[in-house]
């Protein structure tokens, strides 16, 4: 199959009809600008032959314009049987036909079934190898099911053009082989050889561990049947023991004991508790009668240490009261002293600084002359420095003026350079006529020409000269003209009128500098300054009886000296003052805490005057010291002859636990023995061991099941790595076509490069130049790119020694390739072109110019063309 024009209406950009037409055998290319509809052309001749007329999906979808509509797709093709036209619209009145020199020969779903049989498959056949997208640079693109299809189609492609791999593997006999051992096995495990869930495999094994929980279940019951009939055999047996009757005879004759020997250890008890406190009560009252003693020593102590107080202190205080009247007295003196020196102090203090004011004012007369001179000639020198720059500012600068002498060198060296090259003309006279060149005299200095000219000849007529070459180039005009523009943008009407301008800049410039320095030297901070000082200076005072400042200064220190001496002397004796009254103080705190002690120890000596003498308080101190030692000595005889109790009560415990647990323990056995014999008899009844042995019976026979099923997925295991590995052992025959269709290709870009192919997608997965294998996915995108083309153009060789001849469609299909490598996969091409159709869709109007091959233009249908 090969097409000759394809037609678009309702598509996309296209809701006016365009088309291709002329597309020839070999290679044809349509470069044309980013968005004119190359990639549309593709997708819309996509859909033509792999999407059905009744479908709505996303590819459909996409063709549709913005404003809506029925996207309609034509292709004209020539095949052995000759040229046809197919069509195609979707969505409003879809349809499908295909037509023979104007006639329908196929509509709807014939038309579909005549368009995949030309194709060759109905899900993408041959031309998912060698039709590339535009931004698919790799083998598969990102949609499973077209690289699904691609590889069928490049299975079937394979296996047909390879007949020693269907005579030595069975080629399509072994994938159907294949396939077959796969199903087989897919009944019983997944891809990963796990048991497939509600297989049979699966099933026996589900089976066999319900088997296995229902014997573990049962043989637990068994067991615990065992148990049940050991156990109630050991109960029976203890149970006679402990009901045995010289048993709880003797049991009963060690309780009585042990509570009899518990009954004395507790009378020995009480007596020796009654003794403990008979001496803690002796150790009480010797405690308090030794208390009272100490009470009566203590107060007559006290109330001799507080009159011992009382007389030492007494005439302390009274010499202190007296020291502290003459030192208020002498402070009170010095303090008088001293506020009559600081009032004088203040007064000539104020004198002082009146007549310090009078002379300031009267020195500061003068120099607020001076500042108000400084501030009007600093006004001055600024209003100077102002008009200057504003003068400077309606002046050329400069850096303008260098600008136009700049202009003006170059329009005289042109002029010098065009007369050097020019025809010089002089005359030299022989009488009073002259001769004038364009109205000016001609003298014996000689002129340039360089243009046509006219010379006037008294009595003769005019010369017309022209000096034939042409020696003015227009340079000078052009730096004239350059000049000119210079100066009208700084208005100024010559060269002459500007430099004087530019001078009076350069003087207002320097006015200005002057006034600036100026200004500077007269108001170095400013003039706002100055006028603050001039406003600080305060005017002249009128005080004429004032004394000289010196005067004053001399009276005011006489008077701060005073001051000085009587300040020590002053607060000297004020702290002599303060030390006598607080000596006084504290003396008289003493003498009335003496005074409240004396007090304190009568009322004491009278409250313990009622606890009697202190002889008498002695002999009852004696007296209890004797009670208290033999009341000790009675205890301590009690003790040593104190039975164990602990150990009694120990011994009463253990007897009375003894009795108790044999009568517990005879209770629990009773009740055990029925709930046993209860259980033994429902499990007699249930026949649980007749169960068990059936359910290890089931179990045995599923086991031989599984058994029996692991070996068959065994051999269905071992069948399929046998035959996959018999199939990869011919995979260098079964890529020898397709390998020696792409060598000559591989060798315009890497010589003695090759391939390695992989045989589960039929794709290359590796380069190997100089001996080493580079996998592809680590391959720069430009050689992806490269080894994608050429590999799309082997299968394109061998669709066509197969007879399923199909032209090549690429949609900027090489876009990461670099200039060098671009030219030979142009010659690739052009090699492929020789036999196949190629069409070639590009926006790279520049790179592509030198592809070769035969242009094409999308262009609108004339009224007297369509489509056969």
């Amino acid at each position: 199959m090969k097409l000759r024009a394809i037609r678009l209406d309702n598509v996309r950009r296209f809701t006016d009809p365009v088309e291709l037409c002329g597309i020839g055998d070999g290679l044809n290319v349509l470069s044309e600008p980013n968005e004119h509809g190359k990639s549309t052309l593709f997708d819309a001749l996509r859909a033509l032959f792999f999407e059905r007329h009744s479908s709505k999906n996303k590819a459909v979808s996409s063709l549709r314009p913005y404003s809506g509509g029925a996207p309609e797709v034509q292709a004209e093709i020539e095949t052995e049987q000759g040229r046809f036209t197919l069509a195609k619209r979707w969505f409003a009145k879809p349809m499908a036909e295909v037509r023979q020199n104007g006639r329908v020969i196929a509509q709807s779903d014939a038309a579909e079934d005549w368009i995949a049989r030309v194709l060759g498959t109905s899900e993408g056949g041959p031309a998912g190898l060698i039709w590339v997208r535009q931004g698919m640079t790799e083998l598969e693109g990102p949609v499973k099911a077209e690289n699904e299809a691609a590889l069928e189609a490049r299975r079937d492609l394979m296996s047909s053009v390879t007949e020693e791999v269907e005579a030595m593997t069975g080629g399509r006999r072994m994938d159907m082989a294949l396939a077959r051992v796969k199903a087989e096995l897919e009944q019983y495990v997944t891809p990963n050889r796990r048991p497939r869930k509600n297989g049979p495999l699966q099933e026996v094994i589900d089976r066999i561990a319900g088997l296995e929980r229902d014997e573990t279940e049962q043989q637990a019951r068994v067991h615990a049947l065992h148990r049940d009939l050991e156990t109630r055999k050991r109960h029976r047996k203890s149970l006679a023991d402990l009901e045995d009757p010289e048993e709880h005879q003797a049991r009963q004759a060690r309780l009585a004991h042990a509570g009899e020997t518990r009954a004395k250890a507790l009378r020995h008890a009480e007596q020796m508790t009654n003794a403990e406190q008979v001496v803690a009560a002796d150790e009480l009252a010797l405690s308090r009668a030794g208390e009272r003693l100490k009470q009566v020593q203590r107060a007559k102590t006290e109330l001799n240490a507080a009159r011992t107080a009382i007389g030492g202190v007494t005439p302390r205080l009274a010499a202190a009261q007296t020291a502290e009247g003459a030192a208020l007295a002498h402070a009170a003196t010095l303090q008088e002293a001293l506020q009559t020196a600081r009032q004088s102090e203040q007064q000539q203090a104020d004198l002082h600084r009146r007549a310090s004011l009078a002379e300031a004012a009267r020195q500061g007369a003068a120099r607020k002359a001076e500042l108000a001179l400084r501030i009007t000639q600093a006004e001055a020198a600024r209003k100077n420095h102002e008009e200057a720059r504003a003068e400077a500012s309606l002046c050329l600068t400069p850096e303008q003026l260098d600008t136009l002498e700049t202009l003006a060198r170059a329009v005289a060296t042109e002029r010098r350079l065009r007369e050097a090259g020019a025809v010089q003309i002089a005359f030299h006279a022989s009488g009073a006529q002259e001769v004038r060149l364009d109205g000016v005299a001609l003298g014996p200095v000689p002129a340039a020409l360089w243009a046509q000219t006219e010379l006037t000849l008294p009595g003769l007529g005019v010369l017309h000269i022209d000096p034939g070459a042409r020696h003015d180039s227009g340079a000078v005009a052009l730096a004239e003209d350059r000049l000119a523009q210079a100066l009208a943008r700084v208005a100024m009407p010559d060269l002459a009128q500007a430099r004087a301008s530019a001078q009076r800049h350069r003087e207002a410039a320097a006015r200005a500098r002057d006034a600036q320095a100026e200004l500077a030297i007269l108001a170095p901070k400013g003039i706002e300054a100055l006028r603050r000082d001039h406003a600080q200076i305060p005017a002249p005072l009128d005080m004429p009886d004032l004394p000289p400042p010196a005067q004053t200064q001399t009276t005011l220190e006489a008077a701060q000296a005073e001051v000085a001496r009587l300040g020590p002397l002053a607060a000297q004796a004020q702290d002599m003052a303060l030390e006598a009254r607080l000596e006084a103080g504290g003396l008289k705190q003493a003498l009335e805490a003496a005074t409240d002690r004396l007090t304190r120890a009568r009322m004491a000596c009278d409250e313990i005057a009622q606890l009697g003498e202190e002889d008498d308080l002695a002999a009852d101190l004696a007296r209890g010291r004797d009670r208290l030692q033999a009341s000790r000595a009675l205890l301590e005889e009690l003790a040593r002859k104190a039975p164990d109790l602990a150990a009694a009560e120990a011994a009463f415990s253990r007897a009375q636990s003894v009795m108790d647990a044999a009568r517990s323990e005879t209770i629990a056995l009773q009740t055990e023995l029925a709930r046993l014999d209860e259980r033994i008899l429902a499990a007699n009844g249930q026949a649980i061991e007749e169960t068990l042995r059936d359910t290890q019976e089931a179990l045995e026979a599923a086991r031989a099941t599984q058994t029996r099923l692991d070996h068959e997925v065994a051999v269905l295991i071992r069948l399929e790595d046998a035959l996959t590995h018999a199939r990869n052992a011919a995979r260098e025959q079964y890529f020898t076509p397709i390998a020696t269709a792409l060598r000559p290709l591989l060798g315009l870009l890497w010589p003695e490069a090759d391939l390695q192919w992989t045989s589960e997608k039929l794709l290359p997965e590796a380069l190997i130049r100089d001996g080493q294998a580079e996998p592809v996915e680590i391959l720069s995108g430009g050689t992806q790119e490269q080894i994608a083309l050429m590999v799309r153009l082997a299968f394109a060789r061998l669709l066509q020694d197969a007879g399923r001849i199909a032209p090549i469609i690429l949609d900027d299909a090489l876009v990461y390739t670099d200039d060098d490598r671009i030219e030979k996969m142009f010659d690739a091409l052009n090699r492929q072109a020789g036999d196949l159709q190629i069409l070639v869709l590009t926006c790279r109007q520049r790179a592509f110019r030198d592809l070769g091959g035969q242009r094409l233009r999308l262009t609108a249908p004339t009224p007297d063309r369509s489509l056969p």
